[in-house]
């Protein structure tokens, strides 16, 4: 079965300078997809806490669904963490548009190897285009 999906794609180096590239789908069998932001601080663990903020992927609008989502915190006492997961289902504004919850653990790093607690909602939905 071929799906119609239609985006871009962008070059992208990271900190690093590793080359890389970013697709960025902008519908999906026809529908157009949606993003949300997200940002938040983690649990304080081992006298310390991680910022961390990054926009889901992208789902269909316009019908039940939850996104994947993926970022890695703040550098704080000479480590980061990495979050990811999948948020809950949509949860509706009452002027229209829809956010989502999300919850879960860091991965473990640091000294002594700890994780962090972190939960959050997204911000309302962005047209991918």
């Amino acid at each position: 079965m071929k799906i119609p999906v239609t985006g871009f794609v962008m070059d992208f180096r990271d900190e690093d300078g590793h080359h890389s590239h970013k697709l960025y789908i902008t519908s999906w069998n026809g529908a157009p997809v949606h993003v949300h932001q997200f940002s938040g601080v983690t649990s304080v663990d081992v006298g310390h806490s991680h910022h961390y903020a990054g926009w889901t992927a992208p789902a269909r609008s316009g019908i039940p669904h939850v996104h994947g989502y993926y970022s890695v915190t703040s550098l704080d006492k000479g480590h980061t963490h990495v979050i990811q997961g999948t948020t809950g289902a949509a949860i509706g504004l009452p002027g229209g548009g829809h956010y989502h919850s999300f919850e879960g653990h860091t991965t473990v790093n640091g000294s002594p190897p700890h994780s962090h607690t972190y939960s959050g909602r997204t911000g309302n939905a962005v047209n991918a285009t």
